[in-house]
């Protein structure tokens, strides 16, 4: 692989002495090294470092971008395979020598075989195919950016179908319900987004009070001033605490519980007043678009098969989402 060496050694587990020279031209081959072998590399990325096998740790190596010829040396290969395992504080059985200097591309080369675990690997590396040209390398570069860019295709199609047909925004993604909603009405949708911020919010504060309104919720004394406040944008108590709005609900005798059918008919019984109570909360939300969007949605929810009748009513209250 371009831009990448992988140093043998006889031992398999325990470490093992190497040493790294950075050198401006060749040096005579010591007669106390058994293996020798020398090849070409070019550094591929500015940051250049030496590895250890797992990655428990590494070295930085100071490397121009620039042609080297490498040598790699070594003693004691058969030894340190025999032994295959050295533990900490027993004496070293194998050692290396890691050269390079400048030097144009030239052969692979075996400068000296003495071990049979260096025959091992030479033998081993022979029938390894050989690197790819810089044709090939361009094609499957190629190759590769084509089918990431067939990926990024299919998977903006796919977003598109989930979404209706037309993508949405990132806003829209990351909104309550907007993905229901754009299946249930697409044009409603993105016509609230192109709203500007004080229409949103007008939109989000009659949705709170329509939803209230068909769940029999906006006469009680804890509800009424909750959306009278939402025209400052404010979640008065209880809704400022989900669960004590529930909590309210669920104690308060003068509540008529309904339910209607889901607006998808998947489920028959959906208790409009626990459907509607969110939307009154999402109305005070800080996004004035989220609010608009995330009570659309709760309303959507309390209005369960009737929600037509909402989305037609809330275009005619409000012009500019007729279209």
């Amino acid at each position: 692989m371009p831009g990448l060496l992988f140093l043998t050694t006889g031992l398999h587990t325990g470490n093992v002495g190497l040493t790294v020279e950075v050198l401006d031209g060749p040096a005579p081959v010591g007669e106390d090294w058994e293996e020798v072998v020398e090849v070409s590399f070019r550094p591929q990325t500015a940051a250049v470092r030496l590895v250890q096998w797992a990655g428990e740790a590494s070295w930085p190596l100071d490397l121009e971008p620039v042609d080297y010829r490498v040598r790699y040396c070594a003693s004691g290969m058969d030894r340190a395979r025999a032994k295959d395992t050295r533990l900490s504080g027993e004496p070293p059985l194998d050692r290396y020598l890691l050269q390079l200097w400048p030097a144009p591309p030239a052969a692979d080369e075996v400068v000296r075989e003495t071990s049979a675990t260096a025959a091992y690997w030479h033998e081993h590396a022979r029938t390894l195919p050989p690197p790819p040209t810089p044709e090939q390398r361009a094609e499957a570069r190629r190759e590769l950016l084509e089918r990431e860019r067939a990926h990024r295709e299919a998977a903006r199609a796919a977003e598109a179908r989930r979404w209706g047909g037309r993508p949405p925004g990132e806003r829209l993604k990351r909104m309550n319900g907007g993905l229901v909603l754009t299946r249930l009405d697409r044009d409603l949708t993105d016509a609230i987004e192109q709203l500007d911020e004080a229409t949103q919010r007008a939109v989000a504060v009659w949705l709170a009070r329509r939803a209230c309104d068909e769940a029999g919720l906006s006469g009680l004394d804890w509800v009424a001033p909750a959306l009278a406040a939402l025209g400052d944008g404010v979640a008065a108590p209880p809704f400022d605490d989900h669960a004590a709005v529930f909590e309210r609900l669920h104690r308060d005798a003068r509540v008529v519980f309904t339910t209607v059918p889901s607006f998808d008919g998947r489920h028959d019984r959906i208790s409009q007043q626990h459907a509607a109570l969110p939307a009154v909360r999402s109305a005070a939300a800080g996004d004035p678009l989220a609010a608009a969007l995330e009570t659309l949605f709760h309303a959507t929810v309390a209005f369960g098969r009737g929600f037509p009748r909402l989305h037609a009513e809330v275009r005619r209250a409000f012009p500019a989402l007729r279209g």
